[in-house]
């Protein structure tokens, strides 16, 4: 199994700033440039050899991204909406639709997933379509800090094979969160849907 190689000058970056390190790669990933995995693998690498601040670690990376990702939020609420319908057609609509009934699931279930779940163009198109600030926050705190939290628990527990797993198994990992998280959706939507038709 082959190892995630962080570059050295990162690793001797983080390794001085600790959780400040942290914030500033979770807030450069949310925003301007990205980072696949990276962030993912400093909190894991500073719990291992950090446990007693885990909890610290995952806020840091948190409140990171969630800075990172409110910038690209007010952007994309200021002019977005226009760009959005020219291109992308029916598309469009049916993301509006997706995000008008369902603006704390969309952007919940991708910030708590990893690489290479694409994050970014949620975050865009709550801002587009004017999500309240209140549940995009909710939605981006809670998803991104169970996610840091679980790694953080997983890397404490079982060191470097936790982060090789995520990194070789993550679209699997993906794949099954998301395959559950449907079927519960529709196991809810069957329910609700049915019981009007019984009345």
């Amino acid at each position: 199994m082959k190892k995630l190689k962080l570059p050295a000058w990162l690793q001797h970056f983080v390794a001085v700033m600790g959780g400040g390190g942290i914030f500033l790669v979770a807030f450069l990933d949310s925003s301007v440039l990205s980072f696949p995995f990276v962030t993912d693998a400093l909190v894991m690498r500073l719990c291992m050899e950090r446990p007693a601040r885990m909890i610290y670690y995952a806020a840091m990376a948190t409140l990171g991204s969630l800075l990172g990702c409110i910038w690209i939020y007010w952007l994309a609420k200021k002019g977005g909406e226009a760009y959005f319908h020219r291109h992308g057609g029916r598309a469009a609509l049916k993301a509006k639709q997706w995000v008008d009934n369902h603006a704390f699931l969309s952007l919940f279930i991708p910030a708590i997933l990893p690489p290479p779940m694409q994050f970014k163009v949620f975050v865009l198109a709550e801002g587009v379509f004017q999500v309240p600030m209140r549940t995009f926050v909710l939605a981006l705190v809670l998803g991104r800090g169970l996610r840091y939290v679980a790694e953080g628990i997983f890397a404490v527990r079982y060191g470097q094979q936790a982060l090789e797993f995520l990194v070789t198994h993550a679209g699997a990992f993906i794949l099954i969160v998301v395959g559950i998280l449907g079927v519960i959706y529709l196991a809810n939507r069957f329910i609700l849907n049915t019981a009007p038709a019984e009345e």
